[in-house]
Formats: structure tokens, sequence, C-alpha cells
């Protein structure tokens, strides 16, 4: 079945589900999902057509995918489903074929050229800038993201005469060895999902096996790229002797510059329209890519100019006279150095306060030591309690925990509830929203309190 007539999504919120639903109600499919709460994007999936229910009860599922053939009918589900999930087993009994996400965006995947972009960090803002590159620079794709676009205000873009795929290649589950890609870009290897893969090294051997499934042009980070003995590899990087680099790399009014060095040419004094020093490096990759596949010279300027980044990458929500608030997804030791690294160049000799809200138990467990280290980077540190996503608690691990490991003499323990009486409090200097949970819903409220000041 590659061309399911109804397709039901367990999780249709998620950021990667909602894109496979737009896909197949953009191709003509029956859809319609599931999910525990409201979102904004269910609200743009239900304004689009797409049945959503809150509640498991099987008799809420659309008479049409009820009453359909259970041949006709492909399940999709997320690998935080629950086996116990009410929805699931009543699709099990039904006998209707179940896939993950990530077996979908495999079947897409084989439709055509695909570049996959892989990472335990930046491919989301690789992903998206590719996508926009392409875009704007006249070669035809689909875009399959792990964020909200801001030149787009989707995760999704849709081309019925795409020439290519460009789609995010996640590494949790193993998920990326379901996709089939032609060319594929590696920002990073840093060592996380050790629930799934136990060691770093299992990590990096899955890594090298992704590589393997390409055929084509496999762009790699130089600080990686020993680990893949693949002949294809080139390396990418911000100066240094990497064929694939920027040089010359400046803050002028504002926003970086750069110089982007390829083996075939030189591109001098481009300009990047999102902001932060790791942002350029991913624009080595993305721009380096969208090269090999035809974008223009000319039109890869202009490109790169009017990117404006990806919801909740390096965003900057408040700006006033006295204070700035940027938020951030960074979830990772190394995403949280390169987001307070990035803002000690923009805004130097100015005071950063962070608001960390941890993610997942085994993460915090597993990486401790390095968010200590990153999070004492900052002037003050706002600590939340961890959120556990698909996780149980784990006895000890807690955010008093990792507030004890954090070698810094102004930092602070709040809930949710007391955050934002906390700012109030607070005359902030440079505010950082750090954290890839549910800290995304308190940041607009944040942003009107910086604003009213």
């Amino acid at each position: 079945m590659e061309r399911p007539t109804h397709l039901y999504f367990i999780g249709i919120g998620g950021i990667g589900m909602s894109g496979l639903a737009r896909y197949y109600r953009r191709a003509g499919a029956a859809v319609a999902g599931y999910d525990k709460t409201p979102s904004e994007l269910i609200g743009q999936l239900r304004m689009e057509g797409i049945e959503v229910q809150f509640s498991e009860d099987p008799k809420l599922i659309p008479a049409e995918f009820r009453e359909a053939d259970a041949s006709q009918v492909l399940v999709v589900r997320t690998p935080a489903v629950p086996v116990s999930s009410q929805v699931l087993r009543y699709w099990e009994e039904r006998g209707c074929r179940i896939l993950k996400r990530s077996e979908v965006l495999g079947m897409i995947t084989r439709d055509r050229r695909t570049i996959a972009v892989a990472g335990t960090h930046g491919k989301t803002t690789v992903s998206t800038m590719l996508a926009h590159l392409l875009t704007s620079g006249g070669v035809r794709c689909n875009a399959f993201l792990g964020g909200i676009s801001a030149n787009y205000g989707t995760n999704v873009l849709l081309d019925d005469g795409a020439a290519v795929n460009v789609v995010e290649a996640d590494e949790y589950d193993r998920s990326f060895l379901r996709l089939s890609p032609t060319d594929a870009i590696v920002t990073a290897m840093d060592p996380d999902h050790l629930d799934i893969y136990g060691t770093a090294e299992a990590m990096y051997a899955a890594y090298a096996e992704f590589a393997g499934l390409c055929s084509g042009k496999l762009l790699v980070h130089e600080r990686v790229a020993s680990r893949f003995s693949d002949g294809n590899v080139q390396a990418y990087a911000i100066d240094g002797t990497a064929p694939f680099r920027a040089e010359q790399v400046r803050v002028a009014d504002g926003a970086y510059r750069f110089d982007l060095v390829t083996p075939e040419r030189t591109l001098l004094d481009l300009a990047l329209g999102m902001p932060g020093r790791h942002n350029v490096e991913n624009a080595v990759a993305a721009a380096s890519m969208a090269l090999a596949l035809g974008v223009p010279e000319d039109r890869l300027r202009k490109g790169l100019a009017s990117f404006r980044g990806v919801s909740r990458r390096f965003e900057l929500r408040a700006r006033t006279a006295k204070s700035v608030f940027i938020d951030d997804y960074a979830h990772h030791p190394a995403e949280l150095d390169a987001c307070i690294r990035s803002v000690r160049e923009m805004y130097p000799g100015r005071r950063v306060t962070g608001i960390f809200q941890p993610h997942l138990f085994t993460r915090t467990r597993d990486l401790a030591d390095g968010f200590a280290q990153s999070l004492a980077q900052l002037d003050e540190l706002i600590l939340l309690e961890i959120y556990p996503a698909r996780e149980e608690p784990i006895p000890g691990i807690t955010g008093a925990w990792l507030l004890d490991r954090v070698p810094l003499k102004n930092k602070t323990l709040c809930t949710k509830q007391e955050l934002l009486p906390l700012l109030r409090t607070r005359d902030v200097d440079i505010l950082l929203a750090l954290g890839a949970g549910d800290i995304d819903r308190e940041v607009p409220l944040i942003a009107a309190l910086i604003n009213e000041r």
C-alpha cells in the first residue's frame, strides 16, 4: 500500500506527524487523527479539513474511517505512543496496517531525489534553510521540517512539480535508517538519546549506517568527518581547511557576513538573515548543497539574506531600549554552548540571564556534567523542573540535583507558575528561554512582560 486512501495519525499534533498529514491531504487522501491536547498547529490542521479528536474513545473516530475496509486504512504512530493506547488497540483489532512515522517518511523519500539532513543539533535550521534556498532559487521541492519556518509559517513545503525532497532525518529510535536519501548532510554527532543507543559508539555506528544509505553528496561537519569511512564524505566548517567553509566571519550592521569557499568557487561578502555564529556554520552546509542542486549564485545570495530562520531557533521575541529576549530550542549542552556563545558575540559586555527547562530525565542524567558547564557560562540561571515528555521520573534526577552541579553563584530553581512573578522582580538585560519541553508556552507571556517595560 504505497498510496493509501485513508490515513489515521496517532499523535497528529507532532511536528513531524502533522507534516505527513498535510502531505497526504494535499495528495487527495482522507486524513484524520488523535492527539492529547489542542495546539495552534492542530488548529491549522483542522482549518485545512483534517479532523482531530482529543479523546481516545474509538467512537469519536470519523465514520468514514470506522466504516472503511481495513485494507484501505493506514495508521501512522509515533514512538511516543504507548502500546496501551486505546485508539491504537482499536486499529490493531481492526487488522489495519500500522507504521511508524519514520517508515511513512521513508516511503515518501523513495518517490524522488531526497536530501536528508541529520545531526544531534542544527538539522532543523539546516533543512529549513536548504528548503528556502531551493524554493527561492528556482529548484522546486517538497520539504518535511522539524520546526516552523519563519519565511513560510509552516513545517512542510509541498510542490506538485517538486524535483527533490528535503527531509529532516531524526536519529531518535534509529528513525533515519528508514529513509532512502540520495544526498545527506550530517551537522553534529554529540552523544544523545543514550536511552535508545546505550553508548556513544552505538550512536556513531548508526550514523555510519545512515551515511551508507546515500549514493550522492555527503556533507559532514569537520568535527565528525573522521568517523566516516565513506569515500563520498566532504567536510564543512567555519574557517580551517575544510573544502567547504566560511571565511572572514564578522558582524556588521547587526548581521553576520562571511565568504563562502567551496572547491569550485568563492562567494564573497554573503549576508545571513538569521543571527548566530553557529548559523553561519549551518549556512555553509545548506548553501553548499543548494549550489550542488543548481541554485544560481545570485539567487543563493538573496536567499541567504532573506532567510528569517525557524521558530524557537535563536528567535528574537522582544527588544526594547533596556532588554533583549531570545527564545531557543537548545536542549543539549553543545546547543546551549552555541547559543550562549553567539549571544556573547552579538551583545558583548551585557548581562545574560537564562531560563532553562531540561528535557527528559535520561538526557539530564547522562549529560549532567555537560549541562553544568554550559549553564555556568550565564550570568544568572533560572532553572525549571525537568520536562518528562515520554519518560517516567528517575529517582534522584531532579531540577534541584542539576542546579547543585552548576558552578554559578546566581542561580534559582522555580516552577513554571512562579516564573512570571519572579521575572517581574528582575531587571533583565539579555534574557534567554532555553529548552525543548513546554517552555514555549511561557514565551509569549515573557515577551509581553518585556515589552510592557
